[in-house]
């Protein structure tokens, strides 16, 4: 199809990650002339996944799909069959491994303890150290799990994450930090969860079938150019960007992975494990074929390094503190003056999402748009 099969469009949608893809889908069924532009050379924004060697890459970090939200799983399933996958992950502290999310398959390794009645007594004693309401992320996690835990399996890993010591991180970032008195090492307790077969992009690409997409295009650099095409725009990149960062730059954590193939059937024994020292500099590694094994001799594995975001690099987590806050709502305000153009998305509202919540979203979106 000519990507331009239209002279006027009723949406032009600012990126074919979930969040446009959904819209696109959505506007397109109502009838609507869409077209989406991709800055990126592909579709799929941080869900891109790419088959090497017969393994699905997931070319921005692991992405396990997981929710309880019954009409976004009924919705992503027409669009791709999903392989049964329980997502578990292992934390390795300087060679002792253990498991998350916090167990008492953990706390077996920790102390040496086999009942919930003695896990819970050995966290109840460690965390008097805390008196009143928790300051920052350390005395946060020191008073749901205790000094050991928070020692091996937070402490080190967390200021890798952030690159601040977790005394100068604020508690919310880890109070919903999930503890199991149970021998369940299930990362996920959503209802629905699994690996879409064929991978993430094809999933995008079937709902953006019929749908005009240009990739390796760049809305900022033409706006008027593009604006002037369509009637609506649903813009899903950074909202400070869009602004010509005019009143300063929001904060995000990026990521950076080193690729690497192996020769040999399996390097790890499963997707994902944490190094949660504060001496080995990357977070975790990633083993791709443990979530959908297609059959390959070989392996491919991402070690995955945390760092402040800068611009020229992609923004993964947006630093949600007091002074972002503040400074995304005053970039709120002025989205709100752009009467035809939506802001969505996890950079166009500048919020952490799982990709169901990007989902949800869209569709509340594309609701309230399209009624």
């Amino acid at each position: 199809m000519n990507p331009l099969s239209h002279s006027h469009y009723d949406y032009l949608i600012v990126g074919a990650g979930l969040y446009g893809a959904v819209f696109a889908r959505q506007a397109y069924d109502a009838g609507k002339k869409v077209l989406v532009l991709e800055r990126r050379p592909h579709i799929a924004g941080n869900v891109y996944t790419r088959l090497d060697h017969n393994i699905h890459v997931h070319e921005y970090g692991a992405h396990i799909f997981h929710t309880d939200n019954e009409e976004v799983w009924n919705y992503i399933n027409r669009f791709a069959r999903f392989s049964r996958y329980t997502h578990s992950v292992i934390a390795n502290f300087k060679g002792e491994m253990y498991s998350l999310p916090f167990n008492m398959y953990t706390f077996n390794k920790m102390w040496d303890v086999r009942t919930p009645k003695e896990a819970r007594a050995m966290i109840e004693k460690q965390r008097q150290e805390i008196t009143g309401e928790p300051k920052n992320l350390e005395e946060q996690a020191i008073s749901l799990v205790g000094r050991d835990v928070f020692e091996k399996l937070v402490k080190g890993y967390t200021e890798k994450q952030w690159g601040r010591d977790c005394k100068d991180l604020p508690p919310f970032i880890i109070r919903r930090l999930p503890v199991r008195l149970t021998y369940d090492n299930r990362y996920f307790n959503a209802l629905y969860q699994g690996i879409p077969q064929g991978g993430y992009t094809d999933l995008v690409g079937r709902m953006l079938e019929g749908v005009d997409v240009l990739t390796n295009t760049d809305y900022l650099k033409a706006r008027e150019k593009w604006d002037a095409l369509a009637d609506r725009i649903v813009y899903t990149g950074a909202i400070d960007e869009f602004f010509d960062y005019s009143l300063g730059h929001l904060e995000y954590r990026s990521v950076r992975f080193e690729m690497e193939t192996l020769d040999e059937p399996d390097f790890q024994g499963t997707s994902v494990v944490n190094y949660t020292d504060r001496e080995t500099p990357f977070t975790r590694i990633l083993e791709f074929k443990h979530f959908e094994d297609l059959g390959s001799d070989c392996t491919i594995i991402a070690r995955e390094y945390s760092s402040e975001w800068k611009p020229g690099d992609e923004p993964y987590y947006p630093i949600n503190d007091e002074k972002n806050g503040t400074l995304y709502a005053r970039y709120k305000e002025l989205a709100n003056t752009r009467k035809n153009v939506r802001f969505g998305g996890r950079l166009g509202e500048y919020r952490y999402y799982d990709m169901d919540g990007v989902i949800a979203s869209a569709l509340d979106a594309a609701r309230k748009e399209l009624a």
